[in-house]
């Protein structure tokens, strides 16, 4: 691991100073548990680290008839088990709680959650100079592609890792980031980036940017949610593939869906085809099947990867029969 310098800033504004500074050369840092992994292995060689730690207003979190607003610095393991959220924004205390393991969701962020970096092991190893890390070659195209996207990202094959952001887009949630230039705020699915844009980088975050935290709408009355993680082991372990669905309903009808996967492609996937199919409609088992084979539509599977279709689709009809009829 190369040295480097640690700072522990006590305001946003001294974080944006010292981060500022040399952009280039610095990274944040609050909970850790991605960063830390990624300078041990050498893809991540900062000189500066800027600590978020001790900066109170990213750590609030405010609950409101209107909206949620979650800090950066929230904690996953508060997301999880916050009774608004679990009661309000069901599908985002799930996905919350399916995150790593319980430390780690003690420490990890709500913002880290967001910005952490793939896991395709080509890129985490340090003898492959794959196409993120400048190289020619996506290693994962011929290779061992198990674990890697069936939609996007036919320069790179990452799949985003985050299990909040799937919920986080089935709630229209906004993103706020924070430069010395001042303040940008967009929608969270604009945050995200396919390797197409930058193949170095995974969403719109600039060098001396820090995500300061989210915004999130109080959902539609009569709004039911649900998040899905199938993944290889009970334990600790990334998600195979997810599946985050929000459905509003007028009596037995739906009137707006939202559908949104993980594991399958370099961003969130968002199903609008899938979310068309299910509105003006009663959520029955005809409409349920009709969606889960839109949403797979154009999928683009690797040697050892098709099982993500099916496995997708199987998602799908679990979370849309769990949301048919009321708890």
């Amino acid at each position: 691991m190369r040295r480097f310098e640690y700072a522990a800033p006590g305001t946003l504004e001294e974080a944006l100073d010292l981060l500022g500074e040399t952009p280039a050369r610095a990274a944040i840092i609050a909970g850790g548990t991605d960063l830390v992994t990624q300078m041990r292995t050498g893809i991540a060689e900062p000189h500066r680290l800027v600590s978020l730690g001790g900066i109170a207003e990213l750590a609030r979190l405010e609950i409101t008839e209107e909206q949620l607003l979650a800090g950066a610095l929230t904690p996953l393991a508060r997301l999880a088990s916050e009774p608004a959220i679990v009661a309000r924004w069901t599908a985002l205390a799930q996905g919350a709680a399916a995150a790593a393991s319980p430390q780690i969701r003690n420490a990890g962020t709500l913002g880290g959650n967001l910005c952490q970096r793939p896991r395709c092991w080509y890129f985490r190893n340090e003898a492959f100079h794959c196409r993120k890390k400048g190289g020619e070659e996506c290693f994962a195209l011929e290779g061992e592609n198990k674990y890697h996207a069936i939609f996007g990202g036919d320069d790179c094959r990452i799949v985003h890792p985050s299990d909040t952001a799937p919920a986080l887009l089935a709630f229209d949630a906004e993103i706020a980031l924070r430069s010395p230039r001042g303040v940008r705020r967009m929608p969270l699915e604009r945050f995200f980036a396919m390797p197409a844009v930058d193949l170095t980088r995974e969403n719109v975050l600039e060098p001396d940017e820090i995500v300061t935290g989210l915004r999130v709408p109080a959902p539609p009355p009569e709004t039911r949610s649900a998040y899905l993680k199938v993944k290889e082991k009970d334990s600790f372990d990334f998600a195979m593939v997810s599946c985050a669905a929000a459905m509003s309903f007028d009596g037995a009808r739906c009137v707006r869906a939202r559908l949104v996967l993980g594991g399958v492609a370099p961003v969130p996937w968002r199903c609008a085809a899938a979310e068309r199919l299910l509105e003006n409609r009663p959520l029955d088992d005809a409409a349920i099947a009709a969606a889960a084979r839109a949403a797979l539509e154009g999928a683009a599977p690797l040697a050892r990867n098709r099982y993500k279709i099916a496995m997708a689709q199987g998602a799908i009809r679990r979370v849309l029969s769990r949301l048919a009829s009321p708890a």
